[in-house]
């Protein structure tokens, strides 16, 4: 079954956010700036990290510095592009109170927020192309947290796996 953002991405309500972060690895370059004007229709700010240019460098460095604007309150949402997604979502996952999936579709993209949660976007420049990114990043955007128990339920279980690790 289609659902109404696959079909009609401009009548999905996108709630305005006082900012998004949006970080990229050399592989993601290319598609960081198409990006970066998506979040700035939804966003008072966007604070762009990562790679300048085709250059490379190391996504784990990139990640780290973008999921801690996550953890510091400066941002809700990070939007992370590298060349399949699957790098950069690793890598934010290793950090305590990151939920982080790497979508290609808008139903992975909505579910992930919707049952999980999730607060980082991991996107594959080598992967989707602009349009199919830009259904992705606005299911994300407009995607919120379930308030179903069963849902809430799991999450604090994600966060006490996080407490166990951490040996709290």
């Amino acid at each position: 079954m289609l659902h109404v953002e696959a079909r009609h991405p401009d009548g999905v309500v996108i709630p305005r956010r006082r900012a998004i972060g949006l970080a990229s690895d050399h592989a993601g370059f290319p598609m960081k700036g198409f990006v970066r004007d998506l979040l700035a229709q939804h966003a008072d700010e966007v604070i762009s990290l990562g790679a300048e240019s085709t250059e490379p460098v190391d996504f784990p460095d990139v990640t780290r510095k973008a999921v801690q604007l996550i953890l510091d309150g400066r941002a809700e949402r990070v939007v992370l592009v590298c060349g399949t997604g699957a790098g950069a979502c690793i890598a934010a996952n290793k950090v305590n109170g990151i939920r982080a999936a790497v979508a290609t579709d808008t139903y992975v993209a909505r579910q992930c927020v919707i049952h999980d949660d999730v607060n980082v976007l991991c996107i594959g420049a080598w992967i989707v192309g602009p349009q199919v990114a830009t259904d992705i990043v606005r299911a994300f955007l407009a995607a919120e947290f379930s308030t179903e128990e069963h849902f809430r339920r799991r999450v604090e279980k994600l966060s006490a796996l996080e407490r166990e690790q951490r040996g709290q």
